[in-house]
């Protein structure tokens, strides 16, 4: 970013309403909202800065040489390999081990949208989705979603997914899990991960990060009655 800020109010000023019939009050309110979203803008671009410039994660190895999984051509790989040519990957866990008949539906919609990116992520980044399920599993689901460019990975043994908070072993509970690693020289370091907890959560809201990644949300945002507290997507509707 360079040369000197407007004020966020200044610049909402500008804003000509395309509507005769808007009233003074909507206008005015209107108004206010859109400063608010010019500083909302400018703070995700410093949240941004702010991510690029930590300093180097820790290294995922050697605990990560022993991490192995199947890979979507049915051989085992390492964490390294996932990279391919890439020195960056965006990993995500998803809620879908073998004792699940489904997969968790909060998972699934917000891997819906990163398939629908995904093959325009991967001209820059790395992608890997694992889960404690077989390829094939994943691979039927995916299918069934209409998902295409998305790659599989299933995580041999519980290692993983209990070293990355993945997996609550006592109580066998998954957990999303949404990481950026990054490989130099061969050694993988772990450049950000998601670390929002339920103790970290707001009154009334489930623990959720920012950015947030899932266009759902971001669209009921924009509505009048917003998020539902009580509401959360499916796998499946009836048909309409």
């Amino acid at each position: 970013m360079t040369g000197k800020l407007v004020a966020a109010k200044e610049l909402a000023a500008k804003r000509k309403g395309r509507f005769s019939s808007e009233s003074a009050a909507y206008a005015k309110a209107r108004e206010a909202l859109l400063a608010e979203e010019i500083e909302v803008r400018r703070h995700l671009g410093r949240l941004a800065q702010q991510n690029r410039e930590l300093p180097e994660g820790p290294e995922l190895a050697p605990g990560g040489d022993d991490w192995k999984f199947v890979g979507p051509n049915g051989g085992e790989v390492g964490l390294a390999d996932m990279f391919g040519s890439h020195d960056t990957l965006v990993l995500y866990h998803w809620m879908f081990g073998p004792e699940r008949n489904r997969p968790c539906p909060m998972c699934t919609n917000l891997l819906g949208p990163l398939a629908a990116n995904a093959a325009d992520l991967q001209q820059r980044v790395a992608l890997a989705v694992v889960a404690r399920s077989k390829v094939e599993r994943m691979t039927a689901f995916g299918i069934e979603r209409g998902w295409r460019d998305l790659p599989y990975y299933q995580a041999v043994g519980d290692e993983f997914s209990i070293a990355i908070g993945g997996l609550e072993p006592e109580k066998r509970m998954e957990m999303p899990v949404l990481m950026v690693l990054r490989k130099r020289n061969g050694t993988v370091r772990l450049h950000w991960m998601g670390e929002m907890t339920m103790e970290m959560a707001d009154p009334g809201e489930d623990p959720r990060g920012a950015v947030d990644l899932a266009p759902l949300w971001n669209i009921l945002d924009l509505t009048p009655a917003g998020r539902d507290p009580n509401w959360y997507p499916r796998l499946s509707y009836d048909p309409r």
